[in-house]
């Protein structure tokens, strides 16, 4: 393998680059949660707030599909990767929190449809 020693100054830009993109998501993430706040503020004021009933159901099968699908993929890359070391969590954990929002989705007593609707 090469290899090259990188020189001081490109370590410094190596390691601010993650920093500086974490500072400026904190900063859009905070100031559209301060609009958003804004916005509710004066929804209610003016009176035509409604607050939107989050939908559990569309959200577990969602992510679950998402996760599991991930996971599945991560799972079979670490495996031909490394074998069988440690790295396959690296997969693992979201395949397993994957099927286990599908299994939540699948037989949650709430989401069952009934007859008289």
């Amino acid at each position: 393998m090469n290899s090259t020693v990188t020189s001081a100054e490109a370590q410094v830009v190596l390691a601010v680059i993650p920093i500086v993109g974490i500072v400026i998501g904190g900063v859009i993430i905070f100031f559209y949660l301060l609009w958003h706040h804004h916005e509710i503020k004066l929804q209610i004021k003016t009176g035509i707030y409604h607050q939107k009933k989050f939908d559990l159901k569309t959200f577990s099968l969602l992510t679950g599909l998402l996760l599991t699908g991930t996971g599945a993929i991560l799972t079979l890359f670490f495996i031909l990767m490394a074998g069988g070391s440690y790295t396959i969590l690296g997969g693992l954990i979201p395949l397993i929190i994957g099927v286990t929002l599908l299994l939540f989705y699948k037989i949650n007593p709430d989401f069952k449809i009934t007859k008289d609707e």
